[in-house]
């Protein structure tokens, strides 16, 4: 019986995830909390902002000294991972010594950009998305989804690599599934214009697309120090071990892995909790904003 094995939040984007038990789904799909926060270059409307490296984000993609930064949260609720407060610590560097801090958000959120900012060397904002949040797939809010065989797998391809949890870590999947295979979750996509019904506990997600990775997990999550050679090494292992059911004109390229949900607005609410059983269902129709139309209760967002 293929399960729930781990559920991450990311309060804030591109910084530490934290571990809970139970999550809800918030009003657009994303784990409640999840990346509510997110930083970027001073003066950057988040709305027209890209997440690919310089796009004015401050992020993994196109600032390595994010990876120096340790966070830890004070969550809202037990469901709920919307951080109240925001302890950050940060290496020394030239521009700036090393320290902790911690902040009360969102009222003192200039207060923590300044901190951030020293460490950088440059200004930047905090901003804030109660409801939705700053995903990397701005069509696919729901959790993204990988199993922890993938995890120990890719890992393996890897010398040094702290197995499945440093593979975690630099892939930041929501939903980490256990008593499955390697690659189960290229299961939950099909080909465009279609996805897969999913069954998490009382929850339903929609898988619809196999994630394309980016610089980020080539990077030790720690100190941002990069793998040589490390997306060619991923590709050519990835495609040696692609199993039969990744067929799929989503899949086409060998530098995805992990998977991108939507959730229908039914599903709203529900909690998701460690443990839960998961069940692959139907393939359904979906739009092409990657948002379902089979079965779905509201317009597409």
């Amino acid at each position: 019986m293929t399960r729930v094995g781990e559920l991450v939040a990311y309060p804030l984007k591109s910084c530490d995830g934290v571990a809970v038990d139970r999550a809800a789904i918030g009003p657009e799909g994303a784990l409640r909390g999840d990346r509510s926060y997110a930083l970027v270059e001073a003066g950057v409307d988040p709305e027209t902002a890209s997440v690919g490296g310089g796009g004015g984000y401050v992020n993994g993609k196109s600032e390595p000294a994010v990876h120096g930064l340790r966070a830890e949260y004070d969550l809202t609720g037990p469901t709920d991972a919307t951080p109240t407060a925001v302890t950050l610590s940060r290496p020394s560097t030239d521009r700036a010594p090393a320290d902790e801090r911690t902040f009360a958000v969102p009222d003192r959120g200039d207060e923590l950009a300044d901190w951030v900012g020293e460490y950088l060397g440059y200004p930047v904002d905090l901003v804030r998305d109660p409801a939705g949040g700053f995903p990397d797939d701005s069509a696919a809010h729901g959790p993204t989804v990988v199993s922890r065989a993938t995890l120990e797998t890719v890992a393996s391809w890897f010398d040094g690599l702290a197995g499945a949890t440093e593979m975690r870590r630099r892939l930041r999947p929501n939903v980490v599934l256990d008593d499955c295979p390697a690659f189960f979750e290229d299961r939950l996509f099909a080909d465009r214009g279609e996805g897969v019904r999913v069954a998490v506990g009382d929850t339903e997600l929609i898988g619809v697309n196999p994630c394309q990775r980016c610089v980020v997990p080539s990077r030790d999550p720690d100190t941002g120090a990069e793998i040589d050679g490390f997306r060619e090494t991923f590709v050519r292992r990835r495609r040696e071990t692609l199993p039969e059911w990744t067929a799929s004109d989503r899949f086409d390229h060998d530098f995805r892995l992990m998977v991108n949900t939507v959730v229908e607005e039914r599903s709203w609410g529900n909690t998701l909790v460690v443990g839960d059983e998961v069940t692959v269902e139907d393939v359904v129709a979906v739009d092409d904003s990657e948002t379902p139309v089979a079965g779905r209760d509201s317009a597409a967002e």
